[in-house]
């Protein structure tokens, strides 16, 4: 399955290896065997608040979407980004599907795992929308912030 990354507002293709991935359960059995992973999986029922400290020594997080109407992962990725602080690469996993990739870029993902080859589609999905109503983690202004900031120029 292709994996794109989200870089300055484009969708490029991975071109590193792949990561040594540890799933969450095996994880929290035992930390200190898979010191060397580098991504850890987390399925979208795991409380992120309660392992947020443990989390700065992965470079990637995925993050699993079982089915596309399951919105739970979006809410994780929220989490690790606004109130957790995570720099890292948060990757969508699962049933990622082009209609929802701008969304998951505004809770703060930024490599998606797709099924199928639809590369210039999820492109394009990016930029459907100009204006955004909600701050999200991806720091893009609001509409209505911008409409306060031009009448207050005036």
């Amino acid at each position: 399955m292709p994996l794109l990354k989200l870089s300055k507002g484009q969708l490029l293709p991975a071109l590193e290896e792949p990561m040594t991935e540890v799933s969450f359960e095996e994880w929290r059995e035992n930390p200190q065997a898979f010191a060397e992973a580098v991504a850890l999986v987390i399925p979208n029922d795991a409380a992120i608040v309660d392992i947020a400290e443990d989390l700065s020594g992965f470079s990637a997080i995925i993050l699993e979407f079982p089915k596309f109407k399951d919105g739970r992962a979006y809410s994780q990725a929220r989490l690790l980004r606004e109130r957790l602080g995570y720099a890292g690469e948060l990757r969508a996993r699962g049933e990622v599907l082009r209609d929802q990739v701008l969304f998951m870029a505004r809770c703060g993902f930024n490599a998606f795992e797709f099924h199928g080859n639809y590369f210039e589609s999820v492109e394009e999905a990016l930029r459907e929308f100009s204006f955004v109503y909600q701050p999200a983690a991806d720091g893009a202004e609001p509409v209505w912030q911008k409409r306060l900031e031009t009448a207050a120029a005036a």
